[in-house]
């Protein structure tokens, strides 16, 4: 493959990857006012038991300076709550408010309908084959 081709499909993934982000972005912040990855933020710690910061970046691939921003996002819009471990006093765990669930629920109508345009996009077999692409080269830049 030529080095221009390997460039264009870096390039396109690149493209299609902003777009996607800044749609879904949109969507959630005028329904809860919170962007696609202080959802995800959410939903990990509504689902994971004793969550902490550097497990949710973790999971979420994040350093710790832009996770600790996001928790702070969230916790001056009253989302979540975070608590020193009663295992390790160094360590914060995150719990969702009552505030942070009602905005969970309140997020699943605009990610179901942006999901379900990209199912009207593509067709079955699109998706899987480009799920199993995105996961080849996930797995393979992120054992570099």
């Amino acid at each position: 493959m030529s080095r221009s081709r390997q460039t264009r499909l870096y390039h396109r993934l690149q493209v299609a990857a902003h777009a996607l982000k800044k749609s879904a972005d949109r969507s959630t912040m005028s329904s809860v006012g919170v962007t696609t990855a202080q959802a995800a933020v959410l939903y990990i710690v509504e689902h994971e038991d004793d969550m902490t910061q550097r497990d949710v970046a973790e999971l979420l691939g994040l350093n710790d300076s832009a996770m600790t921003a996001m928790v702070t996002r969230l916790i001056r819009l009253k989302l979540i709550d975070r608590n020193r471990s009663w295992k390790d006093g160094r360590a914060w765990l995150l719990s969702l408010t009552p505030e942070g669930r009602d905005a969970l629920a309140q997020l699943q109508a605009p990610l179901d309908e942006f999901n379900a345009t990209i199912d009207e996009l593509l067709s079955d077999a699109e998706i899987d084959a480009l799920v199993a692409t995105l996961e080849k080269l996930t797995t393979r830049f992120n054992s570099e």
